[in-house]
């Protein structure tokens, strides 16, 4: 039984299939399936049922991946120790962030870490909030941030400044005349929102509830934006095809957004998000933490508000 075995089947058991497996483990696809072969017949249990449309995993073979993964996070740590007795701000950083804070807050945050630890790089990712969760679960990522709510146990989650939204209309529109709109004066317009599986889409929901009915109707233009980003949206928007609900980071303050859009608060309670910094409690580089977190919060963004608990 081998480490690489090991990081085979949890590879197999993560994608539920051989050729993807072998993919992330950069290994082709015969080299990975002998492998597992072995491992099972050196356990003399059945990990896996193959099929040639499927890859199921046994209740034995849930077990043992389970072990595995902790078995390689337990070899990681054994690493990072090593790394942080060297130097804990020294070698990459595996940071993720999902894609509505991504773009707006790494511009100011990059700056930020290199001039605090020049040595330390970061790998970069943007995903799904679930994504990002069962990333930083296996160890594949070392820190991410993310909206809240958030809870996983053995993650840490440290509130780290709220976010007002902001409502986007094409410029000229009626509702711009408005200093301030309330959410429901969303729920008349064509509202452009985030295709499923964005946790932004349901924050914007879930503080407009009758723009529920718009946006479950079968003849809108939800459809048509689903799985794009808010850039996307927002350029939408400058062409006059609805309005949308932004963080007010990604709203924008250049030429093309003063000419274009209108950008207007919502009257309180303004609705907003809480955005935080998750890591494994166990992680052993708390010093590289430690600068994410106050980098992010010297990150300058004019509209946001930083948590008293976070300062």
């Amino acid at each position: 039984m081998t480490l690489t075995e090991l990081r085979y089947i949890v590879a197999v058991a993560r994608e539920r299939h051989f050729g993807r497996a072998a993919e992330c483990c950069h290994v082709s696809q015969p080299t990975l399936s002998v492998a597992v072969k072995k491992l099972e017949e050196e356990l003399g249990v059945i990990l896996f049922e193959r099929s040639k449309t499927e890859v199921s995993i046994t209740p034995v073979g849930d077990q043992v991946v389970r072990q595995a993964q902790r078995v390689l996070e337990e070899v990681d740590t054994l690493g990072e120790l090593a790394r942080q007795g060297r130097d804990p701000l020294s070698g990459p950083l595996r940071l993720g962030a999902i894609h509505t804070i991504g773009p707006y807050l790494l511009p100011h945050l990059v700056p930020e870490v290199h001039r605090r630890a020049p040595k330390l790089p970061l790998v970069i990712e943007e995903n799904y909030t679930a994504r990002l969760a069962e990333r930083l679960k296996q160890g594949e990522l070392d820190a991410i941030i993310i909206a809240l709510p958030f809870e996983q146990p053995g993650v840490v989650t440290l509130p780290l400044y709220e976010e007002p939204f902001v409502a986007v209309l094409p410029a000229g529109h009626p509702l711009g005349a408005r200093p301030r709109l309330r959410v429901n004066d969303l729920a008349r317009e064509n509202l452009l929102l985030l295709g499923a599986g964005h946790c932004f889409r349901e924050q914007v929901l879930h503080f407009c509830p009758e723009c529920h009915t718009m946006v479950g109707s079968g003849n809108d233009i939800q459809y048509t934006v689903e799985g794009s980003s808010l850039e996307t949206i927002r350029h939408m928007v400058a062409t006059g095809m609805g309005v949308t609900v932004l963080p007010c980071s990604a709203a924008g303050d250049d030429r093309y957004t003063r000419d274009l859009l209108a950008i207007r608060p919502f009257e309180a309670p303004a609705p907003f998000r809480q955005v935080a910094l998750a890591w494994r409690s166990s992680f052993p580089r708390p010093k590289a933490i430690e600068v994410i977190r106050q980098a992010i919060l010297q990150a300058r963004v004019p509209c946001l508000q930083m948590t008293a608990d976070a300062t």
